[in-house]
């Protein structure tokens, strides 16, 4: 598969805007615009994790970057107008499930209001521009069955932050055939799989509360251990919105439209052999906290990614062993460097793109 990220390079000295940059996916993404040569604009709020790896990186002082909240409609309008970009990829969201329970309004102020505002701003931008608005796989209304779900299935969301998901698609096809047709501005929406990968230390995800409680030699409490999910690195589906941006961005396909980018089928797998699988680089126990009286989240869910592969020659290119033993070797060797010194960061995250954009997609 030629590498569409890489050569030819589109990227090199556009103006890229990145809504949601402070956090896991957007750290990860500005870093390796960064490396393609991009003039990388961020709007986000403070991280609200410590550590957190846009600190890590020290992103703050190597991209343009506004503290700010996508709820505002001012601070993204000026943002933009700021950047004047070539790109667009939105990522700012209330990610988490179960946060989303504690803060339903907020999750959809944020992922639905949040996502108007940035449409709002990119009506009034008139340069040629490709936008890539990031959801995800929770969007669909979960059936709870073994297929993968396609972009053309039904929207839906048990619990708030998923149907918010589903809200912000919704706002995106509503904008796109009401006021983008014959705009400058093409866009398109990106649905993701379970994300994993070196730097997140977000609440309430298992590679974070792994890696917390391996550090401090204590067993792995697991909430879900029979939930299956499509892991993949978070280079995986960020290859896909460069992908698809890059495509976007030439005049002469028509993709304005839903795109899932996920794994193979291989690495569709239960939590627990999710942590088994970390046990075997970094050794430990874990224990099965289930709660009968949680709140619910998905069981079962996978992604189909055919569309992406025939219209974007886009496919996964690493195996789920090899996206679990490149997290953990982040994380292991982020725990050898002090907090100060961010050229090893940078440099261990982009040696890690460096394997990934080496490697093959998968067949």
């Amino acid at each position: 598969m030629e590498d569409m990220v890489v050569a030819p390079n589109i990227f090199a000295d556009k103006n890229v805007w990145i809504s949601g940059a402070s956090g896991f996916k957007g750290s990860w993404l500005a870093e390796w615009l960064l490396t393609l040569g991009a003039n990388v604009y961020g709007l986000s709020l403070p991280p609200d994790t410590t550590p957190a790896l846009f600190q890590q990186l020290s992103l703050e002082t190597r991209i343009h970057h506004t503290f700010g909240d996508v709820r505002d409609p001012k601070v993204v309008r000026d943002s933009i107008r700021q950047a004047q970009p070539d790109f667009v990829f939105h990522l700012a969201a209330q990610p988490l499930v179960r946060r989303s329970y504690r803060r339903p309004v907020e999750t959809w102020e944020t992922n639905v209001l949040g996502t108007i505002h940035v449409l709002e701003a990119l009506r009034e931008h008139t340069e040629p521009c490709a936008a890539v608005l990031i959801t995800t796989d929770k969007c669909y209304e979960n059936r709870e069955w073994h297929y993968g779900y396609r972009e053309e299935d039904p929207l839906g969301g048990y619990d708030p932050y998923s149907s918010s998901k589903a809200g912000a698609e919704l706002a995106i096809a509503a904008w796109r055939r009401s006021f983008f047709k014959g705009h400058a501005v093409r866009m398109a929406s990106a649905r993701a799989g379970n994300v994993i990968g070196g730097g997140d230390w977000a609440e309430d995800r298992i590679i974070p509360d792994a890696v917390r409680a391996l550090q401090a030699g204590q067993s792995i409490p697991v909430r879900n251990p029979t939930a299956t999910r499509p892991w993949q690195h978070v280079l995986e589906p960020l290859s896909g919105y460069l992908t698809l941006a890059a495509q976007l961005f030439a005049p002469d396909k028509v993709l304005d439209s839903a795109f899932n980018f996920g794994p193979t089928l291989e690495s569709n797998r239960p939590v627990a052999e999710l942590v088994r699988a970390i046990l075997q680089t970094w050794p430990g126990e874990w224990k099965d906290c289930s709660d009968p009286d949680a709140v619910h989240e998905a069981h079962q869910l996978h992604l189909a990614t055919d569309k992406a592969f025939r219209m974007l020659d886009w496919s996964p290119r690493w195996t789920f062993a090899e996206a679990i033993r490149h997290t953990v070797e982040w994380y292991r060797a982020a725990s050898q460097i002090a907090a100060s010194d961010h050229q090893r960061f940078i440099d261990l995250t982009r040696g890690q793109i460096e394997q990934f954009t080496r490697a093959g997609g998968a067949s």
